[in-house]
Order: structure tokens, then sequence, then C-alpha cells
């Protein structure tokens, strides 16, 4: 089921059109990658979704129903554009957030502490936000938008300003969020965090949504027929035998070099055990292992429309 449903959503800023048709299917649960260049309209959605800004045509359901303000408290949100205030201490400005999401002192201050001492922050309660660091401030903003343990959790480039042992520590929380029941939109330009972690993507581009599915569907869906071959032999006689089903790609450097490794695209007209079989026959072959296309491909192609 669906937690959240986007249906034929139009949004125009005076001659601009910032979202044109687009609908989407959340599924509960998961970890959806919401991907696009600058400009095409991610921001945009992410605020109709809040209620920030109401469509010129289309709705948002949120569990089967139109939503309304008071789903908002629901859901929470963690904008690109911090908003801490510099001048106060961080345990008094996380405790005022979370007081403002509906949670009791004492609720508040239990939580607060548990999420401190998970992200290893307790020594920051009293120190002003205006001497963190922005991946300091992060790891507090992250805490303030999951404390009320909202059932839909919208990240906006949630990795920006960590270094990689803090960005891996964000992504097992999220893991952990959404394995816990909570699902998970994510806004990111990071190719490699959506093959990481997410189940699910849209690729928005100039307005419209040109792409959707599972990411590993989405590999398989457009993947080149391409293989990386690895064998032991005589590599001009792999060579005679492949090149009639197979346009050779070139040599890959390996560690190992008592083996060759090679990469292969094969024709249309040729099965991948039609491959196999004549490899076999000509060198001792070690693996025979389909290359697929990286996130960071399928997004440059489908951008440049060459998908």
């Amino acid at each position: 089921m669906n937690i959240l449903q986007i249906e034929n959503v139009t949004k125009r800023y005076s001659n601009h059109t910032a979202l044109s048709d687009v609908s989407l299917n959340v599924p509960r649960g998961s970890v959806y990658g919401l991907l696009g260049p600058n400009g095409a309209g991610k921001s945009t959605l992410i605020r109709v979704i809040n209620r920030i800004t109401l469509p010129d045509a289309g709705r948002v359901l949120f569990d089967g129903k139109p939503i309304t303000d008071e789903d908002i408290y629901k859901i929470g949100y963690l904008p690109e554009e911090r908003g801490l205030y510099k001048k106060m201490k961080v345990g008094e400005q996380a405790l005022f957030f979370a007081r403002l999401k509906g949670l009791s002192r004492r609720d508040a201050l239990q939580r607060l502490k548990k999420w401190f001492v998970r992200l290893g922050i307790e020594s920051w309660w009293d120190k002003k936000v205006e001497d963190l660091s922005k991946g300091m401030a992060q790891k507090v903003q992250f805490i303030t938008t999951v404390l009320h343990n909202p059932k839909l959790l919208i990240f906006d480039e949630p990795f920006s300003g960590f270094d990689p042992i803090n960005a891996n520590l964000l992504k097992q929380e999220i893991l952990r969020l959404r394995d816990e029941g909570a699902t998970v939109i994510f806004s990111t330009h990071n190719m490699s965090s959506v093959e990481e972690i997410c189940d699910h993507i849209p690729l928005i581009n100039k307005s419209h949504n040109i792409l959707s599915g599972s990411v590993d569907e989405l590999r398989h869906r457009f993947g080149e027929n391409i293989f990386e071959v690895t064998y032991g032999g005589d590599n001009s006689l792999f060579e005679q035998k492949m090149s009639p089903l197979a346009d050779l790609m070139g040599t890959v450097e390996v560690a190992d070099t008592s083996y060759h490794t090679t990469r292969i695209r094969l024709k249309e007209s040729v099965s991948v055990r039609e491959g196999i079989a004549v490899a076999n026959d000509a060198v001792e072959l070690r693996s025979f292992r389909e290359v697929m296309p990286s996130m960071n491909d399928i997004f440059i192609r489908a951008v440049e429309g060459s998908l």
C-alpha cells in the first residue's frame, strides 16, 4: 500500500511551470529517492507535499485520503536550507522544536537524551548553535526532524556537510527508521547514496516525471548487455571465438594476472547461455558477470534523452 500518492499535480509560477502533470506513488515503509537536476521541480514537489504551497491542479493523498493540515504533524521535514537559531543553546533549541511537534517536555527530554547518545553528541547540549560546524548542526536538525516519530520523513540533501563517517552514520539511521516502519523520501544529487539505500526512485526533469521504478528494476531495464568475463588460457583464441557474438570492449585491469578479464557487449541476437557456452569451449572460464549501469549513468542518459 502507498502512504503517499501524487495525482496529476501541476504548479505554475507566473510564466514558469515548475511541475507538469506529475504522478507518483510512494510505497509505505520504503526509502524513496527523489532525483532530478537543479531546477527540475523537486523542491516545488516537496513544498506541495508539505502544504507550504498548493498545486494549481491535481491532488496529494496521504494514507489514501486528501492530505490536510493535520497530516503535516505526521511528517518530518528536513529542508536543504537549515533553520537553527544561532544564539540559542543546542538542547534548548531541540526541546523547543520538540514542543512545537506536540511532545510534552518530559517525553521530549527522554527522546532527546536517547538520540543525543545514539549520535554521540551528549556533550553538545549546552553549546551554542553558532559554535557548531555545518555537519554538527545537521545532526541536531536531523534529530529534531525525526523526534516525534513521524510516519513520513522528507530529507532534502541530508548528507551535505557530512564527512564520510558521519554520512554513513546517517544512512544507517535512515535505514533503521525505515525498518521500524517509517517511510522516507529524500532528494539528493548523490547517486552512490541512491544505490546504497533507495528502494524506489522517480526522476523529475523539466517539471515532468520522466522515469520511475525500483532501483534494481531500472538497472536491469537499462542494462546494455555488457558482461565482464574472467578466464584463463589463450587470449587470442577467446577473441577469435567471441568476436562473431559480441563487441570486444577491452581488458580490465585486475590484481590477479594469472587470468584475463575483459568486457564484451553481446549482440542482441545472442543469448547469455550461448555466450557462456562458446567462451567455455575456447578457454577456462572463471566468471561471466553482467555489468549493470550505475544510477549515475541512468540519470545522465535519461536527462540527455539517450535512454
